[in-house]
């Protein structure tokens, strides 16, 4: 393709142009809404809500034959997420149609008021790096918990006197405390609400943000100790009220039509095992031990609708349903063992794994894959960044694995130790999942700042560069600045091209630096070539695929939608003739029995509509992919670390990136004079590595020093 040719394919079509109305249309749709749920939040407390709205609603819902007193809280607050869910399901489809078409980008600028609230503005702390628009936004959150909080006490100690408290054999303060500790938990549920959202790893909600699961978890992480500090609160508040009037036996106590003591302490013992675990100390010494208590999220949710009555929960059941919607698809996904096909083991105790893909699986630069090999672990389940390109492997995906934890370093030796050419390894994984889109070439000049494994996810983005480098030649100029202990972990080098033939453009405008920072001399590595394992495929291997196929955002909206609907009519009939004949509004039906139902119904309603769409995708478009048993001819690396430190070598393609780096032995990078000498009116900088580092690469972009850099942090270390 020449340059003419390249050119006019920039040019939008009359049929993108009414795309990208109608993907304005929907987001202007869910910008409404959600500022209508969070209307209701702010309303919620108040006396207009109570006096004016309440009555009118409960008349409407809230005393339903079909719903109960569940209709209310039903359709005003869980009905409006799963929409906004299911409209952001239709605009990343009409986002994914349009992918191919990655040159219609503006470019960056510098300067402006959403430059500037992109970079950050908190760089140490107990929050990590934090852009302006993120400080704002948990800001308006704080503000709208402590709005709840007071708005609820203001309009409820009031109506406590000295006649209303001694009807219930209650002093002044006593009363006062009830009350405070039940209002503490309203606002709890605020939190629990959004918390399950930022760890949806399928989310059709963050994507529209330009957010993914990954870049999210600290958003989950704030929530969490939010939940825990409020819940605490509220419980210890509860029991200080019940020894104050001697009925410290209300804490064994478990009402059948009323909340459920026992259930709610239950659940927040759950919680407090989670939030004790999840701290950095132990999480990251102890991963094992945060990983499995983590799975008692399914106590606290099961016993928190015990305690509380499934009509209050759907306040908080959005984010968990569609959460469970996507649990489900993963452990659909995860029972089929795939096919891998390689594993190439460096010297630096690194291995690439190398697996066989459908060839209609599309994915962007940086990536996860979630990795589980069952003669390790059966339970665990680790986050890989995705290293290769489906631009330019279309039958192939690779992931590198750093020998760093108990898990990997089992999986190293396990395959260093290795004398056969062909054996089996029984793999299963999740995903892959990653950003909807790609903004690299909004920029002139892209700097990448890696520690140690941190470069993998940037050897994604150069293969996706290099592929997109055919078609283009509005390549962004690259330099990598990647920082090694030690000499032998310049293997990691050898990655950053595919295995196949390559021929590199000579649109690319590549740059590494990599310094070696314990290592003062290059070692003579020659006996430690990167060794290739070939693995001998099974029949009942399948290949990586998407698991709702290439149409997956239509599809989740589907499920989303067809399962709630399933679920209305469920439990309408349920409730219309069995429930509500029992129960006539009275609270007379049993309160957890009614609450498993509920339960029980959902969990069904979402298997169901899950479970068919996958079985319809499969039949579709993984009938003859999962029966494709063929090898990948890919030739065995022979390229060792001291290619990259002897220059006089056999011309191959990665020849081209061993003549543009430089390697700096005993020296650590000076990112600053790095970075501001990056010339570019846009300079998209990314760093993924250890904790000081990315705080010195976001220190320097918020320094106000160059007005020209772009920060965005890579890291998985959370």
């Amino acid at each position: 393709m020449d340059k003419s040719e390249r050119v006019s394919a920039k040019t939008p079509s009359s049929g993108d142009e009414f795309k990208d109305v109608i993907k304005g249309l929907i987001k202007l749709s869910m910008l409404v809404i959600f500022l209508g749920y969070v209307f209701v939040w702010i309303l919620m407390p108040t006396l207009i809500y109570r006096t004016k709205w309440l009555p009118v609603m409960r008349t409407e819902f809230g005393f339903s034959t079909y719903f109960g007193l569940a209709g209310l809280t039903l359709f005003m607050l869980m009905f409006p997420m799963l929409l906004l869910a299911c409209l952001g399901c239709l605009y990343l489809h009409l986002k994914k149609q349009k992918t191919n078409n990655h040159l219609i980008r503006e470019k960056a600028t510098g300067r402006g008021v959403l430059a500037a609230m992109r970079r950050p503005m908190l760089v140490k702390g107990p929050l990590g790096i934090v852009s302006l628009t993120e400080l704002i936004f948990l800001a308006m959150f704080v503000a709208l918990l402590l709005w709840n909080f007071f708005v609820y006490l203001r309009n409820a100690f009031p109506l406590i006197t000295p006649q209303s408290a001694a009807k219930l054999h209650q002093k002044i303060w006593q009363a006062k405390l009830e009350a405070m500790a039940i209002r503490i938990g309203l606002v709890g549920n605020a939190c629990l609400a959004f918390l399950f959202i930022p760890v949806v790893r399928g989310s059709s909600l963050l994507p529209v943000i330009g957010r993914t699961s990954e870049s999210s978890i600290k958003y989950h992480i704030w929530l969490g100790h939010l939940v825990m500090t409020i819940f605490t609160v509220h419980g210890l508040c509860f029991v200080a009220y019940w020894a104050s009037m001697h009925e410290i036996s209300q804490m064994v106590t478990w009402s059948k039509t009323e909340m459920s003591n026992v259930a709610g302490e239950i659940a927040l013992l759950s919680g407090l095992v989670m939030w004790a675990t999840s701290y950095p100390s132990i999480r990251r010494r102890f991963f094992e031990v945060f990983f499995y208590s983590h799975y008692l999220y399914i106590v606290f949710m099961f016993f928190y609708v015990l305690h509380v009555g499934i009509a209050f929960c759907f306040i908080v059941f959005p984010g968990f349903y569609m959460f469970m919607v996507d649990r489900f698809l993963r452990l659909l996904q995860s029972r089929d063992n795939v096919r891998l096909l390689y594993a190439r083991v460096l010297p630096s105790n690194t291995v690439e794994l190398t697996f066989s893909k459908a060839k209609e699986l599309m994915y962007n630069p940086t990536s996860t894959l979630f990795v589980n090999i069952p003669s390790i672990s059966k339970l665990q389940w680790h986050p890989f960044t995705i290293t290769s390109s489906s631009n330019l492997e279309a039958e192939t995906l690779s992931i590198v694995i750093k020998s760093e934890g108990k898990w990997s370093t089992k999986l190293y030796q396990m395959l260093s130790s290795s004398d056969h050419t062909d054996r089996t390894l029984s793999v299963s994984v999740e995903g892959p999942y990653g950003p909807v889109s790609t903004d690299f070439l909004r920029h002139d000049s892209l700097v990448m700042v890696s520690g140690g494994s941190g470069i993998t996810p940037f050897i994604s983005i150069i293969r996706d560069l290099i592929a997109m480098s055919h078609t283009t030649s509005e390549i962004p100029k690259i330099t990598l600045v990647c920082a090694f202990k030690k000499a032998s972990d310049i293997a990691m080098l050898d990655l950053i091209l595919p295995t196949s033939g390559l021929e590199l453009s000579s649109d690319l405008n590549i740059q590494i630096e990599a310094f070696i920072t314990k290592d003062n001399e290059p070692r003579n590595e020659e006996t430690q070539k990167i060794r290739t394992l070939w693995f001998k495929p099974s029949p009942s291997d399948q290949l990586i695929s998407a698991i709702l196929g290439p149409n997956s955002w239509l599809w989740l909206g589907a499920i989303l939608s067809s399962s709630f609907i399933i679920f209305l009519i469920v439990v309408g009939v349920m409730t219309r003739y069995y429930i509500y004949p029992i129960d006539q509004n009275k609270s007379k039906y049993n309160a957890a029995s009614r609450s498993i139902l509920y339960l029980l119904v959902l969990c069904v309603s979402i298997m169901v509509t899950s479970g068919a769409a996958v079985l319809w995708n499969k039949k579709k478009y993984n009938v003859e992919s999962s029966k494709q048993v063929k090898n990948v001819d890919v030739p065995s690396p022979t390229l060792s670390p001291s290619s990259w430190t002897d220059r006089e070598i056999e011309s191959t393609p990665h020849e081209s990136l061993v003549q543009c780096t430089n390697l700096h032995f005993g020296e650590r990078p000076d990112l600053k004079r790095i970075l501001l000498d990056t010339k570019g009116s846009s300079v998209g900088v990314m760093v993924c590595g250890p904790k000081k580092m990315r705080q010195e690469v976001a220190k320097i972009c918020s320094s106000g020093l160059a007005e020209n850099l772009h920060f965005e942090s890579i890291s998985f270390s959370w």
